[in-house]
């Protein structure tokens, strides 16, 4: 008999649902968030050969690489995406200052399960705005679209928070 797959819940088998997160960033949940990109990350196959066994390729781990993430958030009053990447580059003082302080930080995704408490929690690491969508394309003929704007984040890693326990189900 295989073990169960969660030791508190050992009644379930099914994994959790991805429609139920939050983003935190900077202490701030992000209002109307509608869509998260993938934690990816890949790490280089590096392939060698030994000199007394030229007929054998053997494959060791290289480097590892994270992909961005994209955030998507339905068009609301919350100006944290546009406060954020702002702080990358100003366009809005003239000068395209960057806020070497600011425009790095941690971001929070927790997932919740169906009763809303959190489940599983990742940080991303230094965390910045490489990609600010502010408006989407509008189409007046189309009055089943809502407007997204959306940020591409660049990071140096992420990590699960292990001090998330397993919430029990009733």
């Amino acid at each position: 008999m295989a073990a169960p797959t969660f030791p508190v819940n050992t009644h379930r088998y099914d994994p959790y649902r991805t429609f139920k997160f939050q983003i935190v960033i900077n202490g701030r949940t992000v209002a109307g968030l509608s869509k998260m990109g993938a934690l990816k990350r890949t790490t280089e196959a590096v392939k060698w050969r030994s000199a007394g066994d030229p007929s054998y390729q053997r494959v060791m781990p290289g480097g590892s690489s994270f992909e961005a993430v994209a955030l998507e958030q339905g068009l609301t009053h919350d100006t944290i995406f546009e406060e954020w990447a702002n702080s990358v580059n100003n366009v809005r003082d003239g000068d395209a200052g960057m806020s070497l302080r600011n425009y790095r930080t941690d971001v929070v995704i927790n997932v919740k399960n169906l009763q809303g408490v959190t489940a599983i929690s990742y940080k991303l690491r230094r965390a910045w705005v490489s990609e600010f969508q502010a408006l989407p394309e509008f189409d007046a003929n189309n009055m089943n679209t809502v407007g997204i704007q959306s940020i591409m984040l660049q990071h140096e890693g992420f990590q699960r928070d292990t001090e998330i326990p397993e919430p029990a189900e009733t």
